[in-house]
């Protein structure tokens, strides 16, 4: 094992299932990892020969492979600041008065 393994991250691939649907109950797309992964900030996984349009009204259902890239230490540190910025940016705050008409 490296003593930079921390500061970098590492790739492996996996198998996940893909469900799609497109229904006027439901808009969706969920992948799920096989195995127990537990996926965290900074980390990316890359689903291979994904399908990306289905037919209105069908739900469909594939196995893939899957690509799963870890962040390193530093990635992963700096996703995480870099994330509490992109959350300030959905409060609004305003200090202008309000007139009654």
């Amino acid at each position: 094992m490296s003593l930079l393994n921390p500061f970098f991250g590492r790739a492996f691939q996996t198998l996940c299932t893909v469900e799609i649907e497109h229904s006027a109950d439901s808009l969706h797309a969920h992948v799920v990892l096989d195995g127990d992964f537990d996926i965290q900030p900074g980390d990316e996984v890359q689903v291979h020969d994904a399908p990306t349009d289905i037919p209105f009204g069908e739900r469909l259902l594939v196995r893939r492979i899957a690509t799963v890239k870890r962040a390193g230490m530093l990635e992963r540190v700096w996703t995480r600041v870099a994330g509490m910025f992109e959350l300030t940016e959905l409060y609004e705050v305003s200090f202008s008065e309000r007139r009654k008409l």
